[in-house]
């Protein structure tokens, strides 16, 4: 990692909560070019802000890393997740393992039930959208022709799906179950698309 947005992800990795003139002191190049990329990274889901309080007068942005951002980086716990699942792999059968990730996404999808009722499909879409961001994606949803493509522009389970690809089945559930349709994963960037891409029919109505 060298190039300018790689060094801004380091300085919020070692500098979470840091202003924009922060970070260009601490790279050495101009505040206008910070901004740039900091508005990039929000954009693919790898950097947030928010107000601060500091002292007295107005409060100041500060940029930090998102889950998404964070996961760009070796993290124990993802060498502890990876172990463990492993483990759990060599003591029961491959079905019992994606049957327990699909009833984890299923018990998930249960807690946004409530907000779901009486919701059009696009209402439904919109809603999955935040919803799913609170679990660390960025999806975006298009209508295309006769059915509507839900795209997950970053996953929080991109470097744990490289050794257990099982954990696919989460996000797919979830989606399902939130639009109460079934939802056709027609790209996966496991398998070297741009990113995951579902499909939900037009035609198929919501309950």
């Amino acid at each position: 990692m060298n190039s300018t947005r790689d060094r801004i992800l380091q300085t919020l990795l070692r500098q979470p909560r840091t202003t924009i003139n922060a970070l260009a002191e601490a790279l050495g190049i101009n505040p206008i070019s910070v901004r740039h990329h900091l508005t990039n990274l929000q954009v693919e889901g790898l950097v947030s802000n928010e107000e601060e309080r500091h002292g007295v007068g107005r409060p100041r942005l500060v940029y930090f890393l998102t889950e998404a951002g964070t996961e760009r980086f070796p993290t124990r716990y993802l060498r502890l997740t990876s172990r463990l699942l492993d483990q759990l792999k060599s003591t029961m059968p491959e079905p019992m393992v994606s049957k327990l990730f699909t009833q984890m996404a299923s018990a998930m999808a249960e807690d946004y039930t409530e907000q779901m009722k009486g919701l059009s499909m696009e209402e439904r879409l919109d809603l999955t959208k935040i919803l799913l961001a609170e679990e660390g994606f960025n999806v975006e949803w298009e209508k295309a022709g006769n059915q509507y493509q839900i795209h997950e522009i970053t996953c929080p389970y991109l470097r744990i799906g490289k050794s257990h690809p099982e954990v696919c089945t989460v996000d797919q559930t979830l989606i399902s179950k939130m639009l109460a349709v079934p939802a056709e994963k027609v790209q996966c960037i496991l398998s070297g698309d741009a990113h995951c891409t579902y499909v939900v029919q037009v035609e198929a109505k919501a309950k």
